[in-house]
């Protein structure tokens, strides 16, 4: 009996230290969560807030794509930026997402679908090494060599956008592109939580993205940048 005492005490205590870990844990999650998004809240921008200010480029940050068409998040993504680039907000325009496979290119279906609403080829640029946020905001900064930028992206993925932003020295607001309900977004919300707390650890330590290279100024041709 004393046995199956010590047992059962053994087993509350192990019981309690979880109980304080889980909740250790998830206040620093929600803590973490909360404090990316309040950070950056106030460099969220309307289309006509935005036109006010120059800006290097507008960066459109990729999603999926089908075959040869954008996703439906995506699409939105660029129909925002190219409303941007009408407004006058910027000229230039980098396209940033996953070309990492030869079967798989997000970039090159973006570009098409801006020059098909009639943005020049040599104003539209490439980033085919934009493999996550955290890339594609610091290849912006080093390889096409922006130091303001409007991002563009729904609004739940901006907050994280723009703090990376931040924590790289980049100057930067962004732009919402949420045109219309997309399926899975409570799924997408909370997935967001856990990525915005990677990358608050992330920006700590700033290691360098899977591919720089030599620099690509966005002043110059975005031509350069075809493949």
């Amino acid at each position: 009996m004393e046995r199956r005492m010590k047992k059962l005490k053994c087993a509350w205590k192990i019981f309690i230290y979880l109980s304080i870990l889980t909740v250790v844990g998830l206040t620093a999650l929600f803590s973490i969560n909360s404090y990316v998004k309040s950070s950056v809240k106030d460099q969220i921008l309307s289309t006509q807030e935005a036109a006010q200010t120059d800006w290097d480029c507008i960066l459109v940050l990729g999603a999926g794509v089908r075959g040869e068409k954008p996703s439906h998040m995506l699409e939105d993504r660029l129909l925002q930026s190219i409303s941007l680039y009408e407004k006058g907000v910027s000229d230039r325009l980098i396209m940033s997402g996953d070309h990492g496979r030869k079967e798989y290119d997000e970039v090159n279906v973006m570009k098409q679908f801006a020059m098909d609403a009639g943005i020049p080829s040599k104003q539209v640029f490439m980033d085919h090494a934009g493999f996550s946020t955290y890339e594609s905001l610091y290849r912006a900064r080093d390889i096409f060599q922006a130091k303001k930028i409007i991002i563009v992206t729904q609004e739940y993925h901006l907050y994280r956008a723009l703090y990376i932003a931040r924590a790289l020295g980049i100057e930067a607001n962004g732009v919402a592109s949420d045109l219309r309900l997309y399926a899975g977004q409570e799924y997408r919300e909370v997935r967001e939580v856990l990525a915005r707390v990677k990358d608050f650890f992330y920006t700590m330590i700033k290691p360098e993205p899977t591919y720089l290279g030599d620099a690509i100024p966005v002043t110059g041709d975005g031509d350069s940048t075809n493949d």
